[in-house]
């Protein structure tokens, strides 16, 4: 769209439409996940399988999310944003429609991994377009109010989950998310359409994909950063995966109470999103990133130092700490990761997605198989993850901001 293409991407302003877009996508595969937690005990009980088997749906669709980024980052490298973005979300709803029907666990996880692999392609691709549109300090705005609007999808969602439920049963909620994907789908058909030029595509050759990937997975202006955030975004998803067993089962919440409990959460991605920016302007990218990485450390070791006898009050601030800390690397990493990879942008998003549902993957396992309660299994996994986040993102807080790579 030529509207889109004439300001600099530096001095572009992020409106409403392209704001509702980025958020969407963004937390499509979250909202997927979070909205069905509050409904796993009824899940598990139609399907008859216990929780832990239920914690399946889970895993497999980080695994399939992960390695379907790969391929939908390259593709839209080579071919532009839209017919990726579009046949992304028509394979998310139909998944969404599949796990509504499902009358298995093994019907449940094929659905599920086919919506992984429909909402994989949308989030490599709203971090894509958003570095399509906008650069240097406008692309960490744009990151930061993305996360700040698709917090309120994941947060809100088990209240919406827990609500349909009771008034529906389970199975609406995959409906639910299909029309939401539909939605999606409809606005950026009408309101964005292709925002990577024909001027800016790479080549698609098996030997040109894989040396790029290559390059990219050692070269430490992407690595080091891209690491960073990975490994704490990795955590976020374990907690929403270790939540049910943690505060329901551990602590003795009801559905409605986790479904607030998440709720609550939004406020501090909020505060997180809206302060990252100003912060930035101030101090600057990488110092607010590695404040960021501290405070995430801090909430994980508060959680840990309660893990033996957790409370909610506990187990709260804790998650509060992580979030703010979380909420103020992921925009300012996910910025400096992709910012110097202008022609790349669809591949350096899909290997930085690659590499979050990755380390969610391995935190989810993890939290799983330890043996310990769930509650110091979670403590164990974001003390240890935000710990090698902040030794990773040392050497990025002491390097000079580089321009792009235009090659």
């Amino acid at each position: 769209m030529s509207a889109l293409s004439k300001p600099a991407a530096s001095e572009r302003r992020l409106s409403g439409g392209i704001l509702f877009l980025l958020a969407g996508l963004a937390a499509l595969g979250a909202l997927a996940t979070n909205i069905i937690l509050p409904a796993f005990p009824r899940i598990g009980a139609s399907l008859g399988v216990s929780s832990q088997e239920l914690g399946l749906s889970l895993s497999s669709f980080f695994v399939a999310f992960a390695f379907g980024q790969l391929l939908a980052g390259t593709l839209s490298d080579g071919f532009g944003r839209k017919w990726l973005v579009l046949g992304g979300l028509a394979v998310f709803a139909a998944g969404s429609v599949l796990c509504a029907f499902a009358d298995t666990l093994s019907f449940l996880i094929v659905g599920r991994v086919i919506q992984a692999l429909g909402a994989c392609a949308a989030s490599v691709l709203s971090r894509a377009i958003a570095r399509d549109l906008f650069d240097g300090d406008a692309l960490a705005r744009a990151l930061a109010l993305t996360m700040i609007a698709a917090a309120a999808a994941p947060g809100f969602s088990p209240l919406l989950g827990t609500a349909l439920d009771a008034l529906f049963g389970w199975r609406i909620t995959f409906v639910v998310v299909a029309a939401f994907g539909a939605v999606l789908a409809l606005h950026y058909a009408r309101r964005i359409g292709e925002t990577h030029p024909t001027g800016r595509r790479t080549s698609l050759a098996a030997s040109a994909v894989a040396s790029a990937y290559g390059r990219l997975a050692v070269d430490p202006r992407f690595l080091l950063p891209a690491l960073s955030v990975s490994l704490v975004i990795g955590g976020l998803y374990t907690f929403f995966a270790a939540a049910p067993a943690v505060l329901m089962s551990g602590l003795g919440l009801t559905a409605f109470e986790l479904g607030l409990s998440f709720a609550t959460t939004v406020l501090i991605v909020f505060a997180a999103g809206f302060l990252a920016p100003r912060l930035a302007d101030r101090w600057g990218q990488r110092t607010v990133g590695m404040i960021g990485l501290f405070i995430a450390l801090a909430g994980s070791l508060f959680m840990f130092a309660f893990a033996a006898a957790p409370t909610f009050m506990a187990f709260t601030i804790a998650i509060a700490l992580y979030l703010l800390g979380m909420g103020l690397i992921n925009p300012l990493g996910t910025a400096i990761a992709l910012h110097p990879f202008g022609r790349q942008a669809g591949l350096a998003s899909a290997l930085l997605g690659f590499l979050q549902m990755g380390c969610a993957a391995i935190g989810a396992s993890f939290a799983s198989v330890l043996p310990l309660q769930p509650s110091a299994s979670l403590a164990v996994i974001l003390t240890a993850g935000s710990a090698l986040a902040l030794l990773v993102f040392v050497p990025v807080a002491m390097r000079q901001p580089e321009a792009e790579v235009q090659a």
